[in-house]
């Protein structure tokens, strides 16, 4: 074999060689999960992380009881007693072992709902909150609707397999607990690990230990969630984490090895994405109009969550709108004047009101003194000799 055609295949092997570590590399990257839909959420941006078949549609089991607890929680009716229905008394599957007829305060309800999955709760619940169950399925597809969940539809309060138009998206369900992790109250009943109810009809209290093995023994950074399993849609986990201030949220459906699935996914999103300040708060220095330079400011941060190879990939746009020299005078001037949108892969990250900022009359009285105090300094030598 002569030189030259022996640099030509170790030339070829080479970039082969790149090429692979390169590839694996990636799929080392990206976590491989036995579910056969999920995502994992940034909670706090909203931002995919990664997805696998997130958008159909499926059955989703008790991790329905999510939108039934925030539903709960947001109708300042917690401190209420609840008296439970024969109706709800025999709902088949999980249980609370409700009696028809006794009573129990709303907010320990959801406990049980949440910790012990329990389907009765989650009837007694609805007919309590909603006036009836039907009324309660009204409301939670109208707050799906609210949320953006799009590929939704709710037919019962806690996913049972008795409606074949009960259904959801791993997308969806995301959305529906970046939602909820939003309330307060709901984040403490969701991180829960164990939760004692008064039982008056008996000599001990109920004792609610949580389903969520994540929360209660194998992830130390687990904050929540929601388990579920029916016969048809197999098992369903919903699950929050926090590291390090980084919040995500996992959502895997009909996944038989759901509990590594989303320690997986966890360990992949604090490892590859962390939050970055793309832009500050405060006054606007990138603008060269009269008008608006020194005028324009925004009223918060953009935050995204990103690798650090993205950092540099990121721009700022900004969309104003066509600038008024009376505006400077106070004259009819708005209160927003444009937009600064933030792109990422040329897809839109962010958007963010572009704020005028008036001079109020103190300013003004102030600027004016100012003015004729320099003027009279500078008659005066005070500026030219001290």
């Amino acid at each position: 074999m002569n030189r030259k055609r022996l640099k030509f295949y170790i030339y070829y092997f080479l970039i082969f060689v790149l090429l692979f570590i390169a590839v694996s590399n990636q799929v080392q990257a990206a976590p491989s999960v036995s579910s056969q839909k999920a995502i994992l959420m940034d909670q706090e941006t909203g931002r995919v992380l990664f997805e696998k078949d997130a958008h159909t549609r499926s059955r989703i089991a008790s991790i329905t009881k999510i939108m039934t607890a925030i539903l709960a929680v947001e109708s300042g009716k917690l401190e209420q007693d609840v008296t439970v229905s024969s109706n709800a008394a025999g709902t088949e599957g999980s249980s609370l072992y409700l009696k028809a007829g006794e009573k129990i305060k709303l907010e320990d309800l959801v406990y049980g709902l949440m910790l012990r999955s329990g389907n009765d709760g989650a009837v007694a619940i609805a007919e309590h909150v909603g006036g009836s169950l039907e009324g309660f399925v009204y409301m939670m597809n109208e707050k799906s609707k609210e949320i953006g969940m799009e590929n939704t539809h709710f037919a019962n309060p806690h996913g049972l397999d008795d409606h074949e138009g009960h259904y959801s998206t791993a997308y969806d369900m995301a959305l529906l607990t970046k939602y909820s992790m939003g309330n307060e109250r709901y984040r403490e009943i969701a991180g829960t690990k164990v939760h004692t109810a008064p039982n008056p009809e008996e000599k001990w209290d109920r004792k609610w230990r949580n389903k969520n093995r994540l929360l209660t023994e194998l992830y130390k950074y687990s904050t929540g969630g929601k388990t579920g399993y029916t016969k048809l849609a197999k098992r369903t986990l919903v699950s929050t984490a926090s590291k390090d201030g980084e919040n995500l949220i996992a959502v895997t459906l009909n996944g038989p090895d759901d509990w590594n699935d989303h320690m997986d996914l966890f360990e992949y999103g604090f490892k590859e994405y962390d939050y970055k300040i793309v832009l500050n708060k405060g006054k606007i220095n990138k603008m060269e109009d009269d008008v608006y330079k020194n005028h324009v400011f925004l009223k918060r941060e953009s935050v995204l969550s990103l690798t650090d190879e993205e950092v540099e990939e990121v721009r700022v746009e900004y969309r104003m709108l066509k600038p008024d020299e009376g505006w400077l005078k106070n004259k009819q001037a708005p209160d927003i004047v444009g937009k600064a949108v933030v792109y990422l892969d040329d897809k839109e990250a962010d958007s963010l009101p572009v704020y005028f900022k008036r001079e109020s009359p103190k300013e003004k009285e102030k600027s004016w003194w100012k003015f004729w105090a320099f003027s009279i300094e500078s008659i005066i030598g005070v500026r030219d000799h001290g």
